[in-house]
């Protein structure tokens, strides 16, 4: 992913809320969200590196990651990113204890933003900064550089999540989605110095990036929200580097149940029309 907005315990009716915008190149081989077949989890999937960049399951559990953009590098690790939240959500470690862990092997990775959480916590790591943080109530958002940096599309996507929680309005995939759908790009004074030229600077600042040169924007749209009586709901929206919507998957499941009880219900839709911004 390279956004990700995150409503931790703002509501009791809902205490976990997650939106998020995953950039790439549209040439990277991939598969959408789908119920993987060898593990009770949902997810798309890397079909370069075999990893994932968000995924739900058991228990409630989520994870997902960023890449920190960063100059002088061409963001290659000697392992895939896309192996930390699978982990996570193949085991039943706690989320502090899973990061604690893994973060012997974190210098194996390019930079990156990781985002792990269950039914009882939710925390951040990064190979960048130091530390495990544990999240509190509040609203978090997460790009390609420090945690909860003021980047403009963590703070237009931060501000966009607060207004979903401020009025009577139903609070649902399709509402977030139209939220994360945003291509407002950020003033000039307000830009992020990553090493990148301006001009590229300027076209990644959206929350929503339309392919442009290099055939590089935002391929789906995910929505993770776990309701207060226990049920669940995953959506992903995918994208064609045109910004047409081409497909959307749905499913629901309800907590607490034993791991092997859980059922995914599924319902993919393929859409031809670009959704409303």
């Amino acid at each position: 992913m390279c956004l990700i907005i995150i409503a931790h315990r703002m509501s009791p009716d809902h205490p976990l809320v997650l939106a998020a915008n995953r950039d790439e190149f549209f040439s990277r081989p991939t598969r959408q969200a789908h119920e993987w077949p060898d593990a009770a989890i949902i997810a798309g999937r890397d079909l370069r590196a075999g990893g994932t960049w968000l995924g739900v399951g058991r228990g409630g559990r989520f994870a997902a990651v960023t890449n920190i953009r960063e100059s002088g590098g061409n963001g290659a690790g000697r392992r895939s990113r896309g192996e930390l939240p699978l982990g996570f959500l193949l085991g039943d470690e706690a989320p502090g204890e899973y990061l604690a862990g893994r973060s012997a092997a974190f210098g194996d990775y390019a930079g990156f933003n990781l985002l792990v959480g269950d039914a009882e916590s939710v925390c951040h790591a990064s190979n960048r900064w130091p530390g495990i943080r544990e999240l509190g109530r509040g609203i978090y958002g997460l790009s390609n550089g420090a945690s909860d940096s003021n980047w403009p599309k963590v703070v237009r996507g931060k501000g966009k999540m607060a207004e979903v929680f401020s009025g009577d309005a139903a609070i649902d995939a399709d509402a977030l989605i139209a939220r994360m759908r945003d291509e407002q790009q950020a003033g000039e004074a307000e830009l992020p110095d990553t090493g990148i030229p301006d001009v590229q600077e300027k076209r990644l600042s959206s929350m929503f990036i339309p392919a442009g040169e290099g055939n590089y924007g935002t391929r789906c749209i995910s929505v993770f929200i776990r309701r207060g009586d226990g049920a669940c709901e995953f959506t992903e929206r995918n994208f064609a580097a045109n910004g047409e919507c081409i497909g959307r998957h749905d499913f629901a499941f309800s907590l607490p149940q034993p791991p092997q009880m859980i059922q995914f219900t599924r319902c993919d839709r393929s859409s031809r029309s670009t959704p409303a911004s």
